[in-house]
């Protein structure tokens, strides 16, 4: 019997693999979406198992307790970043926030609790603030907007501790110190308030109309505006949003050392934007997670703690070792976009 496909001249198996194309462009599509998504994740599985097994040491209570404590603080700042990336923007700001929010927080917790969260992110957040109006009114380029605002609050932090010379201290039985040095569960308090701020942004981000509006404005600024998005409101919210992170990140390291240590910071930002990348966002906007974020912390984590229980290399190797890692993954995301728009 004659089929209609042969009736018409086309053989059989020529539809059939004509079909099938589709079919297989979009399970290529799917995987590289997946790739994109949670190559972090699964590279950052791969270290800690080849770490575990070289290093009997590293699965130890002691070291992912700090691990976890350590990550912390970066990974707020890093949550206040995803949003402005996601925008399509950057901030340099974060750094020198992250040292001012923790003297601020030193400082004003000799006033009680209340007055040492918030100062730092009445004025982190307001420096923040700033940064979104100039961005997104003035229309000035994301990264002098930032840079201007890293020098700023980095000269604002030396004029009230006298250069540097001034160190405030907080009161080890205050409130506010258990914040920092306090533990639930045998889990240090930074982790579960960072925990829940993850929770708390990825709701925002995925499911609320916001976070539609951070993705459009990421996306497609001018399609935004066009569809309805508040693109400038958009902008400085998240930038406002990045400089709240880094107060409150600078207030509970200053509860967790006791102190407001001026020289902290110092190439935060970096590492933040670097944690932000490797996670999945990419640095042209409109794509990104706050889950992938939070994977991309944990495993430059990872990188420096396998580093250290090393021991014979010194500390200049993470940065080298991250920056080779952080290289590689643009490469990919680059790649991987490519594919994507291809496909």
């Amino acid at each position: 019997m004659t089929t209609q496909t042969e009736e018409a001249g086309m053989p059989t198996d020529t539809v059939s693999r004509k079909g099938a194309g589709p079919e297989r462009t979009n399970r290529s599509e799917r995987l590289s979406g997946l790739a994109q998504q949670h190559g972090a994740l699964v590279t950052l599985v791969i270290a800690m198992a080849v770490a575990s097994l070289s290093f009997g040491t590293f699965l130890t209570g002691d070291n992912l307790e700090n691990m976890a404590l350590s990550s912390a603080f970066l990974a707020v700042v890093a949550l206040g970043m995803t949003f402005v990336i996601v925008t399509g923007g950057i901030d340099l700001s974060v750094g020198s926030l992250f040292a001012l929010g923790g003297v601020l927080a030193a400082w004003g917790s000799q006033y009680g609790t209340a007055v040492a969260l918030l100062l730092p992110l009445a004025v982190c957040g307001l420096i923040g603030l700033v940064n979104g109006v100039l961005i997104a009114r003035v229309r000035l380029a994301p990264f002098i907007v930032t840079l201007a605002a890293m020098l700023g609050a980095r000269g604002i932090l030396l004029a009230i501790t006298d250069e540097g010379s001034k160190t405030y201290l907080v009161d080890k039985d205050s409130f506010f110190a258990t914040l920092g040095q306090g533990s639930l569960g045998g889990v240090g308090v930074p982790v579960w308030i960072t925990v829940a701020l993850f929770v708390l942004g990825a709701v925002v981000l995925r499911r609320t109309r916001f976070g539609q509006y951070v993705y459009a404005v990421g996306g497609n600024e001018d399609a935004g505006a066009l569809m309805g998005a508040p693109v400038a409101r958009t902008k400085i919210s998240v930038y406002t949003l990045s400089g709240l992170c880094a107060g409150l990140a600078g207030a509970l390291n200053a509860a967790w050392l006791l102190s407001g240590v001026t020289i902290l910071g110092s190439g935060m930002e970096l590492e933040a934007i670097s944690a932000v990348v490797i996670g999945g966002t990419l640095l042209s906007g409109g794509f990104g997670f706050i889950s992938g974020s939070l994977v991309g912390v944990l495993l430059l984590k990872v990188i420096q703690n396998v580093i250290n229980q090393i021991g014979s290399l010194d500390s200049a190797y993470q940065q080298v070792v991250s920056g080779a890692f952080l290289a590689v993954v643009v490469v990919a995301q680059t790649w991987l976009g490519r594919r994507r728009r291809v496909l």
